[in-house]
């Protein structure tokens, strides 16, 4: 049964440094991820369902047919998450819990069946899994593995073993699998080149109120005989001990980051959520940091999101180091050195080895984050060998950003913008790149090399200037988002006839780029050109201005929060989570505590049910709209309490 594969349906993650597994509110799990934690994706399917004895057909509880009610929660402090599914027209209610263990290549599905009715039950517990390995239909095979009792679907190096501790009682591998799995009886075919395969498994005679645990583990290894020896490993303890060993795990992570600050249980438990949250989307053997797990491979309406970029993991990596995760953000900037162009630049995003990602194109303030970044953690460890290992590299991308000046403005020349939409001379990337030149000249002043720190130091205070000179627009009271915007030539014959600000620029092949002189359309990024890279400070009265503006054109009607930018249109234009809290840091900085306070409980109401950030609101419902989790949206929320406990303004 091929699905395709469909946005909007993530509810929680689970995982651990090599697996990743989401699953939605009903405790089906739509994706898994494995030896990395952002490719290759590997599930088609994974159905569980219930046969009962002397009905017509299986009943899928991982769903919302037959009437199945769900309560899902994660497992207090833990990355594990139980489902609970009750049906009105089943006597049998299932608990389920999914976790993976950590420093292990398998994941447990913990199956618990309990008889609700006034009459003994006998049943099959249905379990379907359709894996499409490396995200492709072709060269699949699944065979029941007898001396494992185990259904193995094999792909190239992808071989996952699929069993329970207990002896399955029937078995199918291949054509008419699911068919026969909505029908409750498996045919015994033991092999196959298909993707998909079912186990059950035969319950006699459970009494009214007993319960019955059949755990499932998927055992991942680049062999057969890998796989199986996961397999063993697993099956090789009960259940139970993976549960007690994997939660107390999770407790110790927690236990080894600075405690939530306040008495207030809702920022806790958000702030222990996001920690948590954080760690899933660090890929432990590479130290890359994935924005979200991936949930639209169609690109349907986006270019994907299972990817490293430079930009969102300074922000991360910088509200790691601020709970004391610094090992973490350590490990990611040993990353950025395998990732780094020749020529010293970052390019936009990449995957968990530094090779270069779909990509449109270079965005200049994705390397000049990750120098400040570089140095946000520095000041946090005061770690001289970290210093003496990301020099080089430092050094690379400061002559880099050095050499990517345009002479006429003084700015950063033409790249992308933040958000992937535009092509300009941005005033945010501006502000990125003179907080990355900054944080170059403070390296160099450290390891006693004064002729570059003046340089750098120098090119930093010349974007100041061209910022604070060309950037401002008095006329609607805000900087410009940018200058020299791209535009169609249609938009450029308009706005010569407008009397607007043109220009046009012929390459070596004879094509020619349209442009706007400005951009004016306010932007919550320009907040970033004072927090957090510091070009001005949070009291110049242009950004107080600024600021206003944002608030008063992007803060979102009906719903609250604060839009990217005006007339935004990505996914129908909502406010995000991180933007909101982008505005509470700047709130903060002026010492606008109680407005802050607003901005940062707006985050709170509007996390998911399992307690994660999303991306963005639905701007009319205020309901989860799109990505779960983004990993910005945690940071950005980390950086908030931070921030509030640092001036006692918390509780």
């Amino acid at each position: 049964m091929y699905t395709t594969k469909k946005p909007y349906l993530i509810d929680a993650i689970v995982g651990n440094s090599r697996f990743l597994a989401s699953l939605g509110r009903t405790g089906r799990m739509y994706r898994l991820w494995w030896p990395h934690i952002d490719y290759p994706q590997h599930v088609d399917e994974i159905r569980s369902g219930l046969y009962i004895e002397g009905t017509s057909g299986t009943t899928w509880f991982d769903g919302e047919e037959d009437g199945w009610r769900h309560e899902a929660s994660y497992v207090p402090r833990t990355n594990m998450f139980k489902t609970t599914a009750v049906s009105e027209r089943c006597p049998l209610s299932a608990e389920t819990v999914d976790y993976a263990v950590p420093g292990e290549d398998f994941i447990v599905r913990q199956y618990t069946f309990t008889n609700r009715g006034e009459a003994p039950v006998s049943f099959r517990f249905m379990y379907y899994s359709s894996f499409r390995s490396m995200e492709t239909p072709f060269y699949h095979t699944t065979q029941f593995d007898e001396a494992h009792d185990s259904l193995m679907h094999l792909r190239h190096e992808y071989i996952f073993s699929v069993s329970s501790s207990n002896v399955c009682t029937g078995y199918q591998a291949g054509a008419a699998v699911w068919e026969n799995a909505q029908s409750g009886h498996l045919n015994g075919n033991g092999i196959d080149m298909k993707p998909d395969g079912a186990l059950c498994w035969h319950i006699e005679q459970l009494e009214p109120g007993a319960a019955v645990e059949v755990p499932v583990y998927i055992a991942a290894g680049q062999t057969r005989a890998a796989s199986q020896q996961s397999l063993a490993k697993a099956k090789s303890q009960p259940h139970t001990y993976w549960y007690d060993f994997t939660e107390s795990y999770w407790h110790r992570f927690l236990l080894d980051a600075v405690p939530a600050p306040g008495s207030r249980s809702d920022i806790r438990e958000l702030y222990e959520r996001s920690l948590l949250a954080m760690k899933l989307m660090s890929d432990e053997k590479s130290g890359s940091v994935v924005a979200a797990p991936e949930f639209d491979e169609q690109f349907s309406r986006c270019g994907g999101y299972s990817y490293c970029w430079g930009r969102d993991a300074a922000f991360i990596t910088t509200a790691l180091d601020r709970v004391g995760l610094t090992e973490l953000s350590a490990k990611f900037y040993e990353w950025t050195l395998t990732a780094q162009d020749p020529d010293g630049s970052w390019q936009q995003r990449h995957y968990h080895d530094g090779r270069l990602a779909p990509s449109w194109g270079l965005q200049i303030d994705e390397g000049a984050s990750i120098i400040w970044g570089m140095w946000q953690h520095y000041l946090q460890v005061q770690d001289e060998a970290f210093l003496q290992n990301v020099w080089p590299a430092v050094e690379r991308g400061a002559r880099f950003l050095t050499g990517y000046i345009d002479a006429e403005t003084g700015l950063p020349a033409c790249s992308m913008d933040l958000w992937e939409e535009r092509f300009a001379e941005h005033t945010y990337s501006a502000g990125a790149v003179f907080g990355g030149l900054t944080a170059a000249a403070s390296f160099a002043e450290r390891l006693g090399k004064p002729e570059l720190a003046s340089e750098w130091s120098l090119a930093a205070e010349r974007i100041r200037q061209s910022i604070g000179e060309l950037c401002w627009n008095e006329e609607k009271g805000a900087f410009y988002r940018a200058l020299k915007l791209a535009v169609p030539e249609a938009a450029y014959r308009e706005a010569q006839q407008q009397g607007l600000g043109t220009s046009v620029s012929v390459n070596a092949k004879g094509y020619t780029t349209y442009f706007l002189e400005h951009d004016p359309i306010v932007d919550i990024s320009l907040i970033g050109i004072s927090v957090p890279f510091g070009v001005f400070p949070a009291d110049d009265p242009r950004m107080v201005r600024t600021a206003d503006k944002i608030e008063q054109y992007l803060t979102s009607p009906a719903v609250g929060g604060i839009k990217r930018y005006e007339n935004d249109h990505y996914i129908g234009g909502n406010p995000w989570i991180l933007t909101t809290l982008w505005l509470c840091h700047y709130r903060i900085h002026r010492g606008q505590y109680s407005e802050a306070k607003s901005l940062l409980q707006w985050a709170i109401d509007h996390r998911t049910a399992a307690g994660l950030l999303p991306e963005q609101v639905d701007k009319q419902t205020g309901e989860t709209a799109w990505v779960v989790p983004l990993t910005w949206s945690h940071a950005m929320f980390i950086l908030a309490v931070a921030l509030l406990a640092e001036h006692g303004q918390l509780d």
